[in-house]
């Protein structure tokens, strides 16, 4: 479980075919603090820590991981948020995140707004009834508010602190993030969708 608070950003210094998908090196001031088997979120993925070192970690992406989220588009060189497992004794921010990206979107545009910048991003017809106004979302793992919402995009505002701080400047319009909708927002549309039933 993670809360959509980036930690920190790392770099990607290899990805490498293997027999189940991709093997990815990624390069961070925390990798040696990281356990073995330990969960991290990699641009809102959740990923299992193989191997570590002082200034690297490496992580296995399965076909079905590359085939729905946008960690099958890495290349050396890519700046990707980071997030360890929230702690059971530490403070609450942000919102749940599983890490199980619901879907990839395109980022329509990047504006700018004073010092802030607004991003509007589409919005998967099979997801549109689990976004509200003022709801959250999480984008390639940073917890977010849905500050504008209209028919197959929805928008949100960056302020300068979580611009300076994570990959999500690195973005630009056409560019694919991953998308997780509220946890909670997806249990009561699931049970109302059940008791809907005939």
């Amino acid at each position: 479980m993670f809360t959509g608070l980036i930690e920190t950003v790392a770099t990607v210094s290899r990805v490498d075919p293997a027999a189940t998908g991709y093997r990815i090196r990624l390069e961070t001031p925390i990798a040696g603090d990281l356990a073995l088997g330990e969960s991290v979120s990699v641009d809102g993925v959740c990923l299992t820590v193989t191997t570590r070192e002082a200034g690297a970690w490496e992580a296995d992406i399965g076909p079905e991981t590359a085939r729905i989220t946008t960690l099958g588009l890495l290349r050396p060189g890519r700046r990707v948020n980071l997030e360890r497992a929230m702690r059971a004794d530490s403070r609450f921010g942000g919102h749940f995140v599983q890490g199980h990206v619901d879907a990839t979107a395109g980022v329509l545009e990047i504006r700018a707004d004073g010092d802030s910048r607004w991003i509007g991003i589409e919005v998967p017809d099979r997801l549109g009834a689990l976004f509200v106004p003022k709801g959250s979302v999480a984008v390639n793992g940073v917890s977010l508010t849905v500050a504008g919402l209209a028919d197959g995009r929805f928008d949100v505002m960056i302020i300068p602190f979580t611009w300076d701080h994570t990959a999500l400047a690195d973005l630009q319009a056409g560019a694919q993030v991953n998308l997780e909708c509220d946890m909670v927002g997806k249990y009561v549309a699931r049970a109302a969708e059940w008791y809907r039933r005939p």
